[in-house]
Parts: C-alpha cells; structure tokens; sequence
C-alpha cells in the first residue's frame, strides 16, 4: 500500500461533503452518540459503491445511462428531503430537545441511504482504486485491502468530526437563534448538494 493512497484517500474523506454534512448536523443537533451512528451510516453507505467496483459493476452503471440517472435523480430528491425536513424544523434533523428519543438505527439509516443514492461514488471508486493496484499480486485482494482501509479512514475521520461537532453542542443549546440558524444554514448546504448532484454530468 502506498504513502499516495493513503494521503489521497485521506484528502478525499477530510473534504466536507454530505456525509460530513450530516455527520456534523447530527452531532451538532442530537449529541455526540448520535455523531457515531451517523459516521457508522455513512461508511455502511460506501459499501456498495466499493463492492460495485470490486466486480466491475460500475462499468455497466456507466453504460446504463437510465440506471445512473435514476439513482442520481432518487439522491437528488432525499437530499432536498433532508433540507426540507431541517428548513421546517420538523424532519429527521430537527435539533434534539430534552427528553425527546434518538433512534440510533434511523440515523445510521439516513447516513446510509445519503452515501448509497450517490451513484458518483460507484464510479469515482472504479477510477480512483485501480491506480494504486500492483500488477503482480491478486486485484481483488488488493482492491478488498484499499477498499477496507478507506472505509476505516471514513469512520475515524466523520467520527471525529462528529464528536467535535457534539462537543460545541452546549454552546448551541444555549442559543436558539443559533439553532435556527444552524439548521436552516444546513438545510440551505443539503439544497446545494442536491442541485449540483443534479446537475453534475450533463
């Protein structure tokens, strides 16, 4: 495994993107445990785009242009879901009042489904892995071995910043305005998201 991998799988992951996005709104808005079951949601997400590639799937994705723009158009319409539900302040990133329940599986689940409706990433994966491929040792156990350690540098790094977005969650509670802020400026990022997905390949 080379030192280009790891600092370009590290660079990918750092960058905010909507699994950061929601990581941190999940700290942010339900605390520190619910951070980790959306980290844990969001890595569980990646696990189909690196199977898919593992076996050459996303070659037929790309030769399938109603298949890309169909799931393309499903995580167009769960991410403007998710900026309507926080504009609101009534979905399933509404801020965590005292004494209301978080479901650890829903946010894991709502992680997985933002990662999972993201058919970049299919194809983003069959470019990117088999660059770092040696010639003379088995592909698939070498894709199996990037596929692992950039799964774990997903978890450890959107688990980190979901913590560090739970621990400025005092500080949020304190002010309400600051939550109506938080929300809708999270809600207005989830928005773009959708939009430049949607628009991303024509």
């Amino acid at each position: 495994m080379s030192t280009e991998f790891l600092v370009t799988a590290l660079v990918f992951v750092l960058v905010p993107g909507t699994g950061v996005i929601y990581t941190v709104s999940s700290g942010l808005f339900h605390g520190r445990r619910a951070s980790i079951f959306a980290a844990l949601g969001c890595t569980a997400g990646i696990v189909p785009h690196l199977v898919a590639s593992i076996l050459g799937l996303s070659a037929l994705l790309q030769m399938s242009a109603e298949v890309f723009q169909l799931l393309k158009l499903l995580g167009v319409l769960y991410l403007l879901y998710l900026a309507w539900g926080m504009w609101r302040n009534t979905g399933a990133l509404s801020f965590d009042t005292p004494g209301r329940s978080r479901d650890g599986l829903a946010i894991a689940t709502r992680g997985t489904l933002i990662n999972l409706l993201n058919p970049k990433l299919t194809i983003f994966f069959f470019a990117f892995l088999p660059q770092f491929l040696d010639r003379d040792s088995s592909a698939t156990a070498q894709m199996l071995l990037l596929s692992g350690v950039f799964m774990a540098l997903t978890l450890v790094v959107f688990v980190l910043y979901g913590l560090l977005a739970g621990k400025l969650r005092d500080r949020v509670v304190e002010s309400p305005r600051l939550i109506k802020g938080l929300q809708r400026g999270f809600a207005g990022v989830f928005a773009v998201f959708a939009v430049r997905l949607a628009f991303q390949g024509r």
